[in-house]
């Protein structure tokens, strides 16, 4: 499991790392809140923990810029600041769990299983896969983006689907045509490529940041810009 860390002091950052060895998670760790934006964007994470005091953006505003994007990661603001007001703050920039330093390592160790539970389980129980603020649900075939409901074909639906479950894998044309309209399907088309641009219409034109992707020569890939 993959996990955003910002923190600006190292002595913290080995402490966590050190903590949560045999836990079969894997840090990226950003010293200051613009990397840590920038990382968010450009990666998929199943759990964000943030401090608030750091270089450029505070761990507030990093958690506020996230979520117009990704409604759905667990976010954990961990922060020296521990007055009540400072923890309402945190909640408020809708941060999903605020845990005040110094901190115990059992205790941050369960906080974070219990947020990546709760995700994973509410994610699965609604068979949904999301990229930044696009939500598919498989077993209604419900489409969002944002606050907007998308209305697709079956075909594109498919297309949409094949896309989301290999978010981040660069998919060859031809692959694209076998998994979504099989094998029997005339190789030589551009039904591919017509597809594509029906769902750019649908899920990007609107949208400040695109998810769709051409990788010149070789095909498409579904990714945060």
């Amino acid at each position: 499991m993959k996990v955003l860390l910002l923190e600006d002091e190292p002595k913290v950052i080995s402490l966590i790392k050190r903590g949560m060895e045999g836990e079969g998670l894997e840090f990226t760790v950003a010293m200051d809140g613009y990397t840590a934006v920038k990382m968010a964007g450009l990666n998929q994470y199943d759990l964000i923990i943030l401090d608030v005091m750091v270089p450029g953006l505070s761990g507030l505003e990093v958690c506020k810029s996230i979520r117009d994007s990704d409604p759905n990661t667990p976010i954990l603001i961990l922060s020296a600041l521990d007055s009540t007001q400072d923890i309402v703050n945190g909640l408020n920039s809708l941060a999903d769990d605020y845990m005040v330093k110094p901190f115990n390592l059992a205790e941050l160790r369960a906080r974070m299983q219990s947020l990546i539970r709760r995700s994973n389980r509410g994610l699965a129980q609604q068979n949904v896969a999301t990229i930044a603020d696009l939500s598919v649900n498989f077993d209604t075939m419900e489409v969002t983006r944002g606050n907007k409901v998308v209305a697709l074909t079956v075909t594109e639906f498919r297309l949409l689907e094949y896309l989301i479950r290999n978010k981040r894998k660069v998919l060859p044309r031809l692959d694209i045509l076998e998994n979504v309209w099989g094998s029997e399907f005339d190789m030589g088309t551009n039904v591919v490529d017509v597809y594509i641009n029906y769902l750019r219409k649908k899920i990007d034109k609107d949208f400040s940041s695109r998810l769709i992707h051409t990788v010149v020569g070789v095909g498409y890939v579904m990714r945060v810009q």
